[in-house]
């Protein structure tokens, strides 16, 4: 693991590179210019919509030209706007999920990729609902506002450009409970481990009905979990392969830094996956099995350690204390 060059550094952003204050840390912004400065491609690769990651990244001194994997594999820009890849939702598909899901479209938001010159615009997203969003994720609800249209039915907004992706929120059980539902019918493909790419989703699904898949992230200390609907073949780690493939970097010259379920296919895909010690202790079972490096928590400034080890050659030293 130690001999591998590093060429890009690709990291996730909530629970990886920001710290309890939402904001990326001094030391982790440092390591992530000095990998810039080795000659790594720097890729943020993150579940949040495009202008939301942006928050937390203007001002960090990065490259423009650095990728943001934004809605979990769904966008692809750089730090500068420049869009290079999207893939959207079928508005049929969007309408058929609406009904297939039942009760909980309760706790549903759909998204939109409205991005003009890195900001969203309001119905960006679109809920049905407001109660149960604000009882599960009531900080980014109030975070969000400026971008939030409420559409009843919510069909009725299905058909604006740039239809990418529809998220649910709401405790563990509630998510698990939801997925049930979503995994009822072959259309859907549930989490999965693999990076797939587009071309590859029919071939490897084992159906040729499959449409969309689905992507967890969970944070067991807030019994919160979210699941977020993609085009079938979306994932972090399919939109990182594609990127590097772009840049002329290898998968194994690839560090993959993340915390969470919605990681896996970059981790999996990478050459070096470092996992953050803040992730659900199921996934730490799988790093276990996989033999990714299991590195420091978020609160330690994780990112850094990995990045600085990795840039000493050192990843194989790397333990989960804080340095």
């Amino acid at each position: 693991m130690g001999s591998r060059r590093i060429r890009m550094v690709a990291v996730d952003v909530d629970g990886t590179l920001l710290g309890a204050d939402g904001i990326v840390s001094a030391r982790n912004a440092t390591a992530l210019k000095a990998a810039e400065r080795a000659g790594a491609e720097v890729v943020i690769a993150t579940g949040r919509r495009h202008s939301y990651a942006m928050k937390v990244l203007r001002g960090l001194g990065l490259s423009e030209r650095n990728g943001l994997i934004s809605s979990n594999g769904a966008v692809v820009r750089t730090l500068g706007a420049q869009l290079l890849e999207r893939t959207l939702l079928e508005q049929k598909t969007a309408e058929w999920l609406c009904g297939h899901m039942g009760e909980f479209r309760r706790s549903l938001v759909v998204t939109f990729d409205r991005v003009q010159d890195g900001e969203d615009a309001r119905g960006a997203l679109v809920v049905e609902e407001m109660d149960e969003l604000n009882g599960s994720i009531g900080r980014w609800m109030a975070a969000n506002e400026p971008y939030i249209e409420k559409v009843v039915p919510m069909e009725a907004a299905l058909g604006r450009e740039g239809l990418i992706q529809m998220m649910l929120c709401g405790t563990i059980k509630r998510m698990k409970d939801a997925e049930a539902v979503l995994l009822s019918d072959p259309k859907v493909l549930g989490v999965g481990a693999e990076p797939l790419r587009k071309s590859e989703v029919r071939r490897s699904s084992g159906s040729e009905e499959s449409e969309v898949a689905l992507h967890r992230t969970e944070y067991p200390e807030r019994n919160l979990s979210i699941v977020d609907i993609l085009p079938a073949g979306c994932s972090k780690g399919r939109a990182m392969l594609d990127f590097a493939t772009a840049r002329g970097v290898a998968p194994e010259e690839i560090l993959a830094i993340g915390d969470n379920w919605n990681d896996v296919s970059m981790l999996e895909a990478a050459g070096t996956a470092v996992l953050m010690e803040n992730a659900p202790e199921d996934l730490k079972e799988v790093a276990a099995r996989r033999g990714w490096a299991l590195g420091a928590h978020h609160l330690d400034d994780g990112v850094a350690m990995a990045v600085e080890a990795a840039l000493e050659g050192k990843l194989r030293t790397l333990t989960m204390a804080p340095s």
